[in-house]
């Protein structure tokens, strides 16, 4: 499979568009709302409609003047990530009818996974962005009460962070919260220079890999001969599944993956494996725990049966089947945009993050008087609304991604592209 990919796909290795690119891109705000107050949509007719029938015309999102929209884009936060399997669904509704101990559930879950991964240890945290603050926390305080307590402050503590300069990232606001320095570098040399009493951790942003002067295996390695516990950040790194495991076997102490993303579990769930004795300070720093920095970033027991569930799901699936649907939900796309006088398309696979098959669509501006944005806002102000991912620059240009759309919308995607490119 590897090897098709390498012979028929061109891989994008300059689109390194983040999370909050994407946002500043596509202008998410918070006016989608419609100021109609909730209680009058959600009451019942007054003109004798039967409920069943409002029901019928109008989803939960509409009652509430939210238009739903379908996701060409890929697994952003802004736009709700992922749809969950109904298996998930089911289970999340099954764990909300009983009550629970959350330290003993947070513990057999994380042992489950831990068993279906190959890792030491796991815990689920609230998001990706929450597993960057209680493995970061993990490192600084081990698993001393004082030191839980008195996060963010962290003077007296191990309290600096080494990350390159091409790894620093908006997302690293979670690290920082924890009360630690960031210490930029940029070659080896400077990395090893810079390690001292007070490095609590060293931080590797793996979708930034390739803009690094110190690549992964040698920022592991690194850590390993210094004795400093080293993070990897893969939130995003799923597909392919090998991912979930990769990175520990590889030497990373910790590793945080997104659980509402390629797994399509709950969105606002994550997941952090690793080193026992981290993954334990991590889960100390955390809810239910409280006077801890981490208290905030709660996880409910819906969402820790629901990340289960979609991780047991996921490691089941069939890969291969899965990316030749994705493959030919790019080609049906394509197929529809061929005979568009100005239009060429181009199937390509991210290196790194949100790795399957996605579509590229280029035009000539002479032919097509239309830049980017205005097509960009043609799909999103149409019927239905349709969002892409974001293109990096100015030049005619837009990316689809199909692996977050469902099996119905892919004609709807090719069929509205069509219009607005003729």
């Amino acid at each position: 499979m590897a090897r098709m990919r390498r012979e028929y796909y061109r891989v994008d290795v300059t689109n390194t568009w983040t999370r909050r690119d994407f946002l500043k891109k596509a202008g998410i705000v918070s006016s989608l709302i419609s100021s109609t107050p909730v209680r009058s949509l959600l009451a019942a007719p007054t003109d004798g409609t039967p409920p069943e029938i409002v029901n019928k015309r109008m989803n939960i999102y509409e009652q509430l003047g939210v238009r739903p929209l379908i996701n060409a884009a890929g697994t952003y936060t802004a736009l709700s990530a992922c749809t969950m399997p109904p298996e998930v669904v089911r289970a999340m509704d099954e764990a909300s009818r009983y009550h629970v101990s959350i330290p003993e559930l947070q513990a057999a879950v994380g042992k489950r996974i831990a068993n279906l991964l190959g890792a030491e240890s796991a815990v689920v945290t609230a998001g990706a962005a929450a597993a960057l603050t209680l493995g970061t926390a993990a490192c600084v305080t081990g698993k001393d009460q004082s030191k839980i307590q008195r996060l963010p402050g962290a003077d007296g503590m191990k309290n600096e962070v080494i990350i390159q300069r091409s790894h620093r990232f908006g997302f690293d606001h979670a690290i920082r919260a924890v009360g630690v320095r960031l210490i930029e570098v940029e070659t080896r040399a400077e990395l090893e220079s810079a390690i001292n009493a007070k490095t609590a951790m060293l931080f590797f942003l793996n979708h930034a890999d390739a803009l690094g002067r110190v690549r992964r295996n040698e920022f592991a390695e690194i850590g390993k001969k210094a004795a400093i516990p080293t993070f990897i950040d893969a939130a995003a790194d799923v597909p392919p599944s090998a991912r979930l495991s990769e990175y520990t076997k590889l030497g990373f102490d910790l590793a945080a993956f997104s659980g509402g993303k390629g797994l399509r579990g709950p969105q606002c769930s994550g997941l952090l494996i690793g080193r026992a004795d981290l993954i334990e300070a991590a889960s100390l720093n955390g809810s239910p725990h409280s006077d801890t920095i981490g208290r905030a970033a709660k996880i409910g027991k819906e969402e820790i049966v629901g990340l289960l569930t979609a991780l047991e799901l996921y490691l089941k699936r069939d890969h291969e089947a899965e990316w030749r649907e994705w493959e030919s939900r790019v080609r049906e796309i394509a197929a529809a945009l061929k005979n568009v006088r100005g239009v060429k398309t181009e199937m390509f696979v991210p290196e790194i993050a949100n790795q399957c098959p996605h579509l590229r669509v280029e035009w000539e501006e002479q032919v097509i008087p239309k830049s980017n944005t205005d097509i960009v806002t043609l799909l999103r102000e149409g019927d239905p609304r349709i969002e892409v991912r974001p293109s990096p620059g100015d030049r005619p240009m837009l990316e689809i991604g199909v692996w977050m759309l469902q099996p119905s919308e892919v004609h709807v995607v090719a069929r509205r592209l069509r219009e607005v490119l003729s």
